[in-house]
């Protein structure tokens, strides 16, 4: 499914879409938080690297290209008046 460009989206598509992007933004900023702190733990705990410490750094990279398609939306919105 190939997604539209936010100057293509309906009002009601475009607050949908913000909604459901600030969500993922937010699970995926706890989830690598939570896998961090695991890591870090694991790798304390038993005196040797774990390899869940490197994948919040590989989360973080979605995290920041959500964060980019949210400013877009939120630049669009504010094009349209929407605030």
């Amino acid at each position: 499914m190939a997604s539209k460009k936010p100057n293509e989206m309906s009002n009601e598509e475009l607050l949908k879409n913000e909604k459901t992007l600030k969500l993922v933004i937010t699970m995926g900023i706890v989830a690598a938080v939570l896998m961090l702190a695991a890591g870090i733990w694991l790798t304390i705990a038993k005196q040797k690297f774990s390899a869940l410490t490197a994948v919040p750094m590989s989360m973080g990279v979605i995290v920041i290209v959500n964060a980019n398609s949210l400013k877009t939306i939120q630049k669009e919105k504010k094009s349209r008046g929407l605030l």
